[in-house]
């Protein structure tokens, strides 16, 4: 059957060609022995037929391919399975030959119609339109044409069918519409699908217009008006309908709550209260409506309006926390949701009320919490108000008694959360409440839940992953008798450390102090148990100290000298993350005498220095250098007290030896007279020169000094230490000059008088800068004024 189609389809070819030539059209011919559209995957021949003797080619797609001959005139292609359409040519080498081609769809033959149905819309009280939808299958790549056939029937008279043509390409879903009157009884419908590779039909479907008719156009409903807990909607219809559903549902919900379902005989427009709703909510509103029989009709357009405001009717969640400087505490309150306040809330009141603290606030309605001084005895007091009112109050307090804590609490971690649980106190508490927070981050992070007497296990929500988290769980037995137990250093899920913590090195002699700051809470992964600090010398060789994660410091000690590169790493549960930034520090020889041979040193110093002390020509020397420095505190001896005074008493003074135990025995305790006589010249301003002999005076131990105040001209007359006539008179001890005799005065004093005067002491014998006075030639005052020159000179 194949080759004698084969062989008629090349006889019409040469046909074809024999009488184009004839009639001088194109020289070449070329057909397919599948058509121009085949099923996908098919096998089939190209042909092409020429007149010319120029070399012929075949191409597909502008691509040559290899050819086969059938006769002189004729070549031919074999193509198998056919996977999208393709084009396919031929070609003449001579300039005057024509070229010709075909192009070849490939698809599948139409699918069944599937999912035939139908539904009646009354657009008047007389007539309606009916509208039919199926489902035509998958995709033929091909033209297609559906064509809906429909018969009707009213009463005895039968109608059809009547054909309605739909023609698609790409949708799945097709439909098409008819107009019927309400007269007829009767339909049948069935699809007939169709393209280039075949026809199917669907069955037959029989309906009744009270089965699928009467369906009513959908509502139009207006804007509500709407209260507090209540809306009314004008709903409109343009035919008489028996029922109506309106539902309604706020924003937050999914599911749809249905209203009203049935009235009667309602007209064209009517106006619905829509009422148990609550206060300042969203809420969408949709409506359908039917016939006493028949379907629904479709949904209208959803509607949406807010309901007013109410004031707030329940009070907040409070709590407080005392702050880290213990100065002050804040308090808490969460967020008072819209729909729960009855309306935005606007602002918070926080009243805190003490024996010493009274606090009254408004705050913002972004803000969550307020800080006030710390207060042990304080109560409480938190409101929300909206633009209708206050909330109830809430009111906790500061003062608490302890109770019992409760034994065995435990937080686990595991399948990405956290679970707390405890063992339940002996004493029925009241309530239970949970808080926790990020580790270190209380006062900015704070959550907590209030949970039932009987609770003794709780899954922490609002946490994150790979976040460490302490918290405490609270027993109340009464409003003031509280309990805390706390738990620490727990995560829900941990990863390790990303980086190393950033640190700070400072070198003192052969040690060197670490400090370190806590990795930001992105890189720690979940909480950290330890830090790795890693010391390498210039050696090569690595000293690891390990450091708790409490700790922020670290001191090495006894290092010997060496350049050190320094790191440091963070762990926890999952394991230890890489180093951190690498530092560099040297430790020098230590040049400087050890502390203990400097203090030998200095101690052989000082007693050097008092062994000198001993030697009276040093002693001397110091005095005078001593003395040189004080240049300009001596004083001029004619202005001296001493000076005015012998001007009053001319020829007598009176000097007294110094009292007291230290300086005298008890047998010279005696006042001891000496007979002096003063000389002056003519003029009272100046002394006169000394003509007689000179009070002779004892002479003296190396450890008696001279008195400092001792400043006069004498002359002795005599000098009888039992039966002098002249009364000896006291020293005056507020002159600035000290009186001194020549050595040929010292050597007349007879011995009986040195032995007198040896145990008298004139002068202090504590300054280690003195020794033996040596007098010699005349007191002057010009002689008494110090001239340094001569120490220089002599040094």
């Amino acid at each position: 059957m194949a080759t004698m189609f084969l062989t008629w389809s090349i006889v019409i070819a040469v046909i074809v060609l024999a009488v184009q030539l004839c009639v001088g059209e194109t020289s070449c011919v070329f057909w397919s022995t599948a058509g121009y559209e085949v099923q996908l995957g098919s096998s089939f021949e190209v042909y092409c037929t020429f007149n010319s003797k120029c070399k012929v080619s075949m191409y597909r797609d502008k691509t040559p391919e290899k050819h086969n001959e059938w006769n002189s005139t004729t070549i031919y292609l074999n193509v198998t399975n056919i996977t999208e359409k393709r084009t396919y040519s031929c070609r003449c080498s001579c300039p005057t030959c024509d070229s010709c081609g075909l192009d070849i769809s490939a698809g599948y033959p139409p699918d069944r119609p599937k999912n035939v149905s139908c539904i009646y819309k009354i657009l008047k009280n007389e007539s309606g339109v009916v509208v039919c939808t199926w489902n035509r299958g998958r995709d033929t790549y091909l033209s297609n044409k559906s064509v809906l056939r429909v018969r009707t029937v009213s009463g005895n008279h039968t109608e059809g069918p009547v054909l309605f043509n739909v023609t698609s390409t790409g949708t799945k879903s097709l439909s098409a519409s008819f107009s019927v009157t309400r007269s007829v009884q009767l339909i049948s419908v069935w699809v007939q699908a169709q393209n280039s590779l075949g026809s199917v039909e669907s069955s037959i479907i029989n309906y009744t217009l009270s089965d699928i008719a009467e369906m009513p156009s959908k509502p139009l409903l207006g804007q509500p008006e709407c209260s507090s807990r209540k809306c009314i909607i004008k709903v409109e219809q343009s035919v008489r309908i028996q029922h109506l559903q309106i539902q309604y549902r706020d924003e937050r919900q999914q599911q749809w709550a249905t209203y009203a379902d049935s009235v009667l005989q309602m007209n064209s427009s009517q106006a619905w209260s829509i009422s148990s709703l609550e206060p300042y909510r969203l809420y969408h509103f949709r409506a359908r409506s039917k016939f006493s029989t028949g379907l629904w009709s479709q949904w209208s357009s959803n509607i949406s309006s807010w309901t007013q405001e109410e004031a707030p009717t329940q009070a907040l969640d409070v709590w407080f926390a005392p702050a880290s400087d213990s100065k002050s505490m804040r308090i808490y309150w969460k967020e008072a949701n819209m729909f729960v306040s009855s309306g935005r809330i606007l602002e918070y009141t926080v009243r805190v009320f003490g024996t010493n603290l009274s606090v009254m606030a408004n705050v913002s309605a972004d803000v969550r919490n307020y800080s006030v001084p710390l207060c042990a005895d304080c109560e409480v007091t938190v409101w929300a108000r909206n633009s209708k009112g206050l909330s109830p109050p809430t009111t906790i307090t500061t003062l608490r008694t302890k109770a019992k804590h409760l034994r065995d609490v435990q937080a686990t971690s595991g399948n990405n959360k956290i679970t707390i649980s405890w063992r339940k106190p002996e004493t029925a508490p009241t309530m239970y409440l949970l808080e926790w927070y990020p580790e270190g981050h209380m006062l900015e992070e704070l959550r907590w839940v209030r949970l039932d007497k009987n609770v003794s296990r709780t899954v922490l929500t609002d946490i994150k992953l790979n976040e460490c988290y302490e918290g405490a769980v609270y027993v109340f037995c009464n409003e003031s008798s509280v309990s805390r137990t706390g738990f620490k250093r727990v995560a829900a899920l941990e990863s390790v450390p990303n980086a190393g913590p950033s640190v700070q090195e400072k070198v003192e002699a052969n040690k060197v102090t670490i400090t370190w700051t806590k990795l930001p809470r992105g890189q720690r992964g979940g909480c950290i148990t330890n830090y790795t600090i890693y010391l390498e010398n210039n050696s090569e060789e690595l000293k690891l100290y390990s450091v708790p994660a409490s700790e922020s410091t670290y001191m090495i000690q006894d290092l010997p000298p060496a350049v050190y590169n320094l790191r440091m790493s963070a762990s926890n549960a999952a394991g230890q993350g890489p180093p951190g930034q690498q530092i560099k520090f040297f430790i020098e020889e230590d040049t400087q005498l050890p502390f203990v041979l400097v203090c030998v040193v200095a101690a052989l110093m000082v007693l050097f220095l008092m062994c000198l002390c001993q030697s009276s020509v040093i002693k001397q020397r110091f005095w005078e250098i001593f003395q040189c420095l004080m240049l300009d505190v001596v004083p001029d001896p004619a202005n001296s007290k001493w000076a005015k005074e012998c001007t009053k008493d001319k020829g007598k003074m009176n000097l007294q030896l110094p009292s007291g135990n230290s300086t005298l025995t008890e047998k010279e305790e005696e006042t001891i007279l000496v007979d002096v006589e003063e000389l002056f010249k003519q003029s009272s301003d100046t002394p006169a020169s000394v003509s007689s002999q000179l009070l002779p005076l004892p002479s003296l131990s190396p450890e008696t000094e001279l008195y400092p105040t001792l400043t006069t001209y004498i002359k002795s007359f005599s000098h009888d230490s039992e039966s002098s006539d002249h009364t000896q008179t006291s020293l005056d001890t507020t002159v600035d000059y000290i009186s001194s005799t020549g050595p040929g005065i010292m050597d007349d004093v007879n011995q009986e008088e040195e032995e007198e005067f040896a145990d008298l002491h004139f002068f202090p014998s504590h300054n280690i800068f003195i020794d033996t006075l040596e007098f010699g030639g005349k007191l002057t005052l010009d002689a008494v004024k110090i001239d340094c020159s001569g120490f220089f000179e002599s040094a």
